[in-house]
């Protein structure tokens, strides 16, 4: 069951980290924690718990079937009668409680986005500052109370299985008695026999209660599966070709020809509905915490999940330019013109809806991804620093980088003198997000950081 954990998580977080940033702006990150926690060990239970219980309880159930047609084969036909009784309830709770586990994972993770959004430094910093506390309180006490609700619902279905089998095995134990009464006032046994059928009647519906809930587990645990691989299924949107050329030595001509480029989301690499094997249902994943009404046919209301947008379509439109190597460029311009999406085609987070981009003469989507990162630094508008060290946040961009190197940098982003006047020096921890340092003062580490890359190509957003 860990191993299957392992296996899991190690996949899904190595297929997330290779999703483009467009997933990334139109999924919460809350439930993807979701599915990394919650979502995997559910689906290990089915491994861990389930199978093994299911041999134990199939072996245990032919055993005491051998020996009970070996005493006496009319009993053990009678007990076994009811035998249907249990896969009908089976089969009738286990669909029904396979879609509240999948109501609860999806509830589990509407109550997670929300913590991971109100909880981080930003979202604290912005609660605080509105004065909204108690009225996050009272959205999270809802998201809470769905929680609560759907589990208390799990488990008073589950509880009304168990009754169900209960009683099944009562029918059963009350037959054989019955039967076995009438049998031992003919002649036809002894009084024993039924004792000693009672003993095994006890055996043998603790291990048909077992296989009984087998399939009920499996349901349940089936979801946590499907959604796991609902997200590992999801297709990259940024992909290398088989034959990718690796960049080496290069000089820096960058060539923008005709590109435009449109904010659109393709529902095929966002967690949405998705078919799953052997149903005749989708699997419907959690992509916002809200609905939004819109009138129906009859004159009512009638709720449909919030679509999913963008703040804009086209953010380029037949862009063209020439950057000579070592050449300075500046792009300038009014908010929403576009500059960040175009800095951000360079390393390809994005790709142009139209047109190309060169590098050295190599159009962008025929280098790999790697090589291509190597070439590049970058400084975005919002600098984030890992909760860690000044040292661990500057060697992200040189892992083997010497303390010279890193002094070297600092003193080229104007942060060297700082960084000595800290008590701690390097091994000062920034924080969330580096929310310890100033504003300029969490730029210039960025500045530092990317220094100590030494990218051929540099963009300063």
């Amino acid at each position: 069951g860990e191993g299957v954990i392992y296996d899991l998580r190690v996949a899904l977080y190595s297929h997330l980290e290779r999703m483009s940033l467009r997933f990334f702006t139109n999924t919460k990150i809350g439930e993807l924690m979701s599915r990394l926690n919650n979502d995997v060990v559910g689906a290990k239970n089915a491994i861990s718990n389930t199978i093994v219980n299911m041999i134990t309880n199939i072996v245990q159930a032919v055993a005491v079937l051998l020996v009970m047609f070996a005493l006496e084969w009319r009993l053990t036909l009678v007990s076994v009668a009811v035998l249907p009784l249990f896969i009908l309830a089976a089969r009738r709770l286990g669909g029904r409680l396979r879609d509240i586990a999948r109501e609860g994972m999806d509830a589990n993770a509407q109550m997670n986005a929300m913590m991971n959004e109100t909880l981080n430094i930003g979202g604290a910093l912005l609660v605080k500052l509105f004065g909204r506390t108690q009225v996050e309180v009272d959205r999270f006490d809802q998201r809470a109370a769905e929680v609560r609700d759907i589990g208390i619902h799990r488990a008073v279905t589950g509880a009304t299985f168990f009754v169900i089998i209960g009683l099944v095995s009562a029918v059963g134990t009350a037959l054989v008695y019955g039967i076995g009464g009438y049998y031992v006032i003919v002649g036809a046994f002894t009084i024993g026999t039924i004792v000693a059928f009672g003993a095994y009647l006890t055996s043998l519906y603790s291990s048909l209660s077992g296989l009984a809930n087998a399939p009920v587990e499996f349901a349940t645990s089936v979801v946590s599966f499907e959604r796991v691989f609902e997200v590992i299924d999801l297709p990259r949107d940024i992909e290398e070709q088989p034959d990718a050329l690796v960049l080496q030595d290069v000089s820096g001509e960058l060539i923008f020809e005709q590109v435009d480029f449109r904010y659109e989301v393709d529902e095929k690499i966002l967690l949405s509905d998705v078919q799953r094997f052997g149903r005749m249902d989708n699997v419907t994943a959690v992509l916002s915490g809200g609905k939004k009404t819109e009138p129906s046919d009859n004159g009512g209301e009638r709720e449909d999940p919030i679509t999913k947008s963008q703040a804009r379509s086209q953010a380029l439109d037949h862009i063209s330019f020439h950057v000579q190597p070592g050449q300075l460029v500046a792009l300038v311009g009014p908010s929403g013109a576009g500059k960040t999406t175009l800095t951000y085609l360079i390393p390809r987070l994005y790709d142009p809806s139209d047109g190309r981009i060169l590098i050295d003469g190599h159009d962008l989507k025929e280098v790999t991804l790697d090589s291509l990162s190597a070439q590049i630094g970058m400084v975005t508008q919002e600098t984030h620093l890992f909760h860690d060290t000044i040292r661990t946040n500057l060697l992200y961009a040189k892992l083997d980088a010497t303390q010279a190197e890193l002094e070297t940098a600092a003193r080229a982003a104007n942060i060297q003198d700082f960084i000595m006047e800290l008590p701690d020096g390097y091994d000062t921890i920034v924080g969330e997000r580096g929310y310890r340092l100033s504003g300029g003062e969490k730029q210039r580490i960025a500045l530092a950081r990317v220094i100590l890359k030494d990218p051929r190509i540099l963009v300063l957003d």
